[in-house]
C-alpha cells in the first residue's frame, strides 16, 4: 500500500525537495541505529510523490517517550555547519537556505528577514523590518551565544508530521536544515500534541538549555510570519508578539 502526496504548490520543484529531506532525514535515523521511522521514497517528479503508507493509530505514552529520547539522540549528533547547501519549502512557502558557521546570521537573513521580506502589506513589512534592523545585532549575538553546535532538525516538527502505528513512530513532512536542535523543541509547542512524556524522555538524553524559553519565541517567530505569510491575517497578532519580544532582548 502506497500513499500519493499531489503537488499543490506553485512550485515546479516543492516535493522533489521534499523527498530529497526525507531521504537525508531517513539515512541519518538509519546509520544512527535511531528508533524512528522515515517513509520510503517510491517515485518522485514535480506532480506527485509517492512513498510507502503508514497505518496510523493514536500515540501510546510509551510511544510519545520514544519520540522524546529517539529525537534527542537524532539531535545530539553533531555538525559543522549551520543552514542547508539549497533551498527548499517550509509547508507550501519557498525555505531560504545557505552553508554557514554564523547561526545567529543564518538565523537572521534566512529566516527573520526572509519571511519579513515576502509579506505583502508595505505598511507590516517596512514595519517588521525596522524592527529587526533595529535589533539585528543583538539579535545575532544573543542567538550565537546560547547555541551549542548544529544538529539535523526535521524544521516543521508540530503534531501533524509526527505519526504513529502500532509499533512505530514515524516522522514525515520534513523542511530539513542544520540548526540549533531547539528550534525543532520550539515548534512543537505551537499548536501542542506533544505531552509530558515526550519531554521528560527528551531531557533525560539531551537537556533543554537554560535559555529555551526565550529561543522558543525566537524562533517560533519564523514559523508565525510564514503562516501569516500563507494564511493571513489571522497570525498577524502572534507576529507581532514575536517581533516585540525582540525588543526587549
Amino acid at each position: 500500500m502506497t500513499f500519493i502526496k499531489r503537488n499543490s504548490s506553485p512550485y515546479k520543484d516543492q516535493l522533489i525537495k521534499e523527498a530529497e529531506g526525507l531521504e537525508l532525514l531517513r539515512e541519518t535515523i538509519e546509520s544512527n541505529n535511531i528508533n524512528i521511522r522515515v517513509p520510503r521514497v517510491l517515485s518522485v517528479d514535480d506532480k506527485k510523490l509517492e512513498l510507502e503508507a503508514i497505518d496510523s493509530v493514536s500515540p501510546s505514552d510509551k510511544q510519545m517517550m520514544q519520540l522524546g529520547k529517539e529525537l534527542a539522540k537524532l539531535h545530539s549528533i553533531k555538525y559543522e555547519r549551520y543552514g542547508y547547501d539549497t533551498n527548499n519549502f517550509i509547508g507550501l512557502n519557498p525555505q531560504a537556505n545557505a552553508s554557514s558557521t554564523n547561526w545567529g546570521t543564518f538565523f537572521y537573513e534566512k529566516r527573520l528577514s526572509y519571511q519579513v521580506s515576502m509579506i505583502a502589506s508595505a505598511q507590516v513589512r517596512e514595519y517588521f523590518q525596522a524592527i529587526l534592523s533595529e535589533q539585528k545585532d543583538v539579535l545575532i549575538k544573543w542567538l550565537n551565544k546560547h547555541c551549542e553546535f548544529p544538529s539535523l532538525a526535521h524544521g516543521d516538527l508540530w503534531s501533524g508530521n509526527v505519526m504513529f502505528d502500532e509499533q512505530n513512530v514515524w516522522l514525515i513532512d520534513p523542511a530539513v536544515y542544520y540548526a540549533d536542535r531547539e528550534v525543532d523543541l520550539g515548534m512543537t509547542e505551537m499548536f501542542g500534541g506533544f505531552n509530558h512524556h515526550f519531554y521528560h524522555a527528551y531531557d533525560d538524553i539531551l537537556p533543554r538549555s537554560v535559555a529555551y524559553n526565550t529561543k522558543k519565541v525566537i524562533y517560533n517567530l519564523y514559523h508565525y510570519l510564514n503562516h501569516y505569510n500563507l494564511f493571513g491575517e489571522g497570525y498577524l497578532s502572534a507576529c507581532q508578539r514575536g517581533m516585540d519580544f525582540i525588543k526587549t532582548l
